[in-house]
């Protein structure tokens, strides 16, 4: 963590984001993906995400930069043709300033409970998906999640999911 004024005064304010005026930015971010068959059944597929970090966001998590690499196979191998199983590990960072404003007590819109003992939010997940009738394929899985909200004083936590992707 930086040496600021503040925490050599021995001050440690916690930012208020309502006391700006609203304002339109830009935010900017890139991401990339790609998918390997290795057999006809199997393949492996990778994902890297970042954005610049500088400015508040409301999105599905609170993620600056993301890196994913798994392993899926087809259900061919046991005659279920449209099952996939696949196991994936995932590592999500969050730049300087979201850090800094988390260990000075500033709250997003999933993370913040007044410190941050930073560290990368690390994930092993297996899952799999199952083709149960005419485009509806639920998910059933686990993920093993060390540093979660990327506070080294949490976890890790294994957390079941279910997800239910739907084709109409």
């Amino acid at each position: 963590m930086r040496v600021t004024w503040h925490r050599l005064a021995g001050i440690t304010p916690q930012p208020d984001i309502t006391a700006h005026p609203l304002q339109t930015t830009i935010k900017y971010g890139f991401g990339l993906n790609f998918e390997q068959p290795l057999k006809d059944w199997m393949g492996v597929f990778g994902r890297w995400g970042w954005n610049e970090g500088r400015h508040e966001s409301f999105v599905y998590t609170e993620v600056d930069e993301t890196a994913e690499i798994g392993v899926a196979g087809s259900g061919r191998r046991w005659n279920r043709k449209f099952d996939r199983a696949g196991l994936v590990f995932v590592t999500n960072g969050i730049s300087r300033d979201h850090q800094e404003y988390l260990a000075l007590g500033g709250a997003g819109f999933l993370l913040g409970d007044g410190r941050l003992n930073y560290g990368r939010e690390n994930i092993v997940e297996s899952y799999y998906t199952v083709h149960v009738w005419r485009g509806i394929y639920p998910s059933f899985g686990v993920q093993h999640i060390k540093n979660p909200g990327y506070n080294r004083d949490r976890g890790p936590v294994v957390v079941p999911t279910l997800r239910i992707h739907l084709e109409l």
